[in-house]
């Protein structure tokens, strides 16, 4: 009580918050786990969903693929941002209006991120046009048709989204390491390689490991990008679900969300385990 009684003023600013938690988050992930055991046929509880989901071809390609632009997706995305990051650390003229420009593809929403890579990446698009004047193909292939092809192209798209707040991260983690650091190196005749490997990757490991998993819990849940870019011919989990739910195949669909959700969970737990327990343990 004598704690209510001191912070009941603070209590009662973050009630709102923790009720719009309640209402819609919390709730309607209960009732998407309840409705994955429930067979849409005799109503019982049953685990028929989830066997029918992990015989469902859709679902493993959905599963594939969600996995594959995760992986390679992320794995592109670390490397050219650390050199964007590299470069941007650096002294030069102009160098605070690229770090602006930068930001600007993180304020384009990505339903119209997504059209306008149609017009790119589309049979008539840029793309077709450009490789066609370079006397590259001498057709217009269809980028967008499923395929590793396609894989590629959502990568893309992605990493184009949401490589400002990649780099972002690792800048910050950069910006972090003190130049005496480097000075004490370089009297020991230390070269720029040298300089990378044995400091400035350890000590920008915190950084790197955070924006891998929090973009990883962000590219499980990709859904915009491929729905509009491909449709159908690309599933990931995401748009499988939802296609379940459009044919009111309801436990199949909150089956799906299920196992999306805890792919997603377990990320977030590793973030918690390697971030936060590291950040704890040093004091900050």
């Amino acid at each position: 009580m004598r704690f209510v009684k001191k912070y009941w003023l603070e209590m009662l600013m973050v009630l709102p918050l923790f009720a719009y938690l309640f209402y819609f988050t919390f709730i309607p992930v209960l009732q998407t786990i309840q409705i994955s055991f429930i067979d849409d046929k005799s109503n019982q509880v049953s685990l028929i969903n989830y066997e029918s989901l992990f015989s469902h071809i859709d679902f493993n390609s959905a599963l594939f693929n969600t996995i594959f632009i995760t992986i390679v997706g992320i794995t592109v995305q670390i490397v050219i941002a650390l050199v964007i990051a590299l470069i941007l650390k650096k002294k030069f003229f102009g160098r605070g209006f690229f770090r602006t420009i930068m930001l600007i593809p993180m304020g384009v929403p990505t339903l119209v991120s997504g059209v306008t890579l149609l017009f790119v990446f589309g049979q008539t698009g840029y793309f077709n046009e450009l490789l066609y004047r370079l006397g590259l193909v001498s057709t217009q292939p269809y980028w967008l048709g499923g395929g590793f092809e396609s894989l590629a192209v959502i990568i893309f798209a992605d990493m184009w989204k949401v490589l400002p707040l990649t780099v972002l991260l690792l800048l910050a983690g950069l910006e972090s390491i003190g130049e005496d650091v480097y000075e004490a190196s370089s009297i020991d005749g230390a070269n720029g390689w040298k300089k990378f490997w044995h400091i400035t990757l350890p000590l920008l490991k915190p950084s790197i490991t955070m924006a891998i998993i929090l973009r990883a819990i962000d590219s499980f849940r990709i859904f915009e990008l491929p729905l509009v870019m491909t449709g159908k011919n690309v599933p990931v989990l995401s748009t499988f679900a939802y296609e379940a739910f459009q044919r009111n195949q309801y436990g199949l669909s909150g089956a799906a969300a299920v196992i999306l959700l805890l792919i997603i969970i377990l990320f977030i737990l590793l973030y918690f385990f390697i971030v936060e327990r590291k950040e704890a343990r040093d004091g900050r």
